[in-house]
């Protein structure tokens, strides 16, 4: 009977080790376009392990549930802004980078950098980079503007006297108060950063003038909008307003879009890749980042999404019509400009978010 037992428990053993095998899988929760879905069969045919693929269009959609905790995710991508007091929180799992051969690939420079995001790198690393600027609609900009009229700078966004202009064609803003108050306080020569919360009237009452014209606050809708000629003007993200420039030409519709870095500057950023601290695939989540940063896959992905990248050694395998481009690799001598957005301070976070819903809700009046 005993030995009839102990086969049985090591029989049940077996069965639920094998049942374990097959459920290999990993969570990741990541951005609206900012990925290129086919390398995703790609790390599932390499490793056995599932992906199940979840999409966000704000940090602070991912800051609430990182916060609240048990997420289930595995993989999440925050923006950098975000990092340093989710960091600070205690929400992410410290790097294990002897299981992520694949970071040898990350350029110091750009590490060095983000050192003022997660002091050692320890907690999170780059996935791609880009720029907060303006996309336009070349033909409905000419006739509600006048073709003479240049779009160059931030003006054409934060002037209210031409910003009204355009409201019979569609103005869409990113619904993202961090990226958009940091690049008005940029506009107004005042630091994006500063850690007084008073600091951000200015731009809030900026964004207020401007609110009446906006015909919507979104953080993806704009893509399709744009490239289907719905919008002729938006403040977005670079690889986002890109692939509607590229949609648009694939569906020979007709309609021209530009994407531009003003002449003032603007907002780069990063998004990056982190372990949640609760995360329940922790082994599968170290291969899924590696494989991530695989220069091939990397480089992929880079010109799916008109992203460009701290891995230096993927540049080799991005297309080069997005590797040329000026307002995705941006140029040394237009560096200068540009800005980054640090995490701030929860009382700055908080009057930031008031400001925000006040500038939102100032649309209707």
């Amino acid at each position: 009977m005993l030995k009839k037992s102990l086969i049985g428990v090591l029989l049940l053993g077996a069965s639920l080790g094998t049942a374990l095998a097959e459920e290999q899988v990993v969570h990741v929760y990541n951005w609206n376009e900012s990925i290129d879905m086919s390398v995703i069969p790609m790390f599932e045919k390499q490793t056995g392990i599932r992906v199940i693929y979840d999409l966000f269009d704000s940090n602070e959609v991912l800051d609430t549930k990182l916060l609240t905790g048990q997420s289930g995710y595995d993989v999440v991508f925050p923006g950098s802004e975000f990092v340093t007091h989710q960091v600070k929180a205690g929400v992410y799992h410290e790097l294990p980078k002897e299981k992520i051969e694949n970071l040898k690939y990350l350029d110091p420079v750009q590490m060095e950098l983000l050192k003022g995001v997660d002091e050692g790198n320890k907690h999170a690393i780059p996935y791609l980079a880009g720029t907060t600027g303006i996309a336009y609609n070349v033909d409905l900009i000419a006739k509600y503007l006048g073709k003479d009229f240049k779009v160059d700078s931030w003006d054409v966004i934060f002037k209210p006297e031409i910003l009204s202009k355009l409201t019979p064609c569609g103005v869409a803003v990113l619904n993202a108060p961090t990226e958009v108050m940091g690049t008005a306080m940029h506009y107004l020569g005042l630091d994006p950063n500063d850690p007084n919360p008073k600091a951000y009237k200015p731009a809030e009452e900026l964004l207020k003038k401007i609110s009446p014209y906006v015909t919507y606050f979104h953080s993806s809708q704009n893509i399709n909008d744009l490239a289907n000629g719905d919008i002729c003007i938006t403040l977005g993200w670079s690889g986002d307003l890109i692939q509607a420039r590229n949609r648009a030409l694939e569906a020979k519709n007709g309609i021209n879009i530009e994407y531009i870095v003003p002449k003032e500057g603007a907002l780069i950023f990063y998004d990056m890749m982190a372990i949640p601290a609760d995360a329940p695939h922790k082994e599968n989540a170290y291969k899924f980042i590696n494989f991530i940063m695989d220069p091939k896959v990397m480089g992929q992905i880079s010109s799916y999404t008109s992203y460009s990248s701290a891995n230096t050694e993927s540049i080799k395998y991005v297309d080069p019509a997005v590797k040329a481009n000026p307002n995705v690799f941006i140029p040394a001598e237009k560096m200068p400009k540009m800005f980054m957005v640090y995490g701030k301070p929860q009382k700055v976070m908080r009057e930031i978010n008031r400001m925000w819903n006040r500038i939102k809700s100032h649309k209707g009046e």
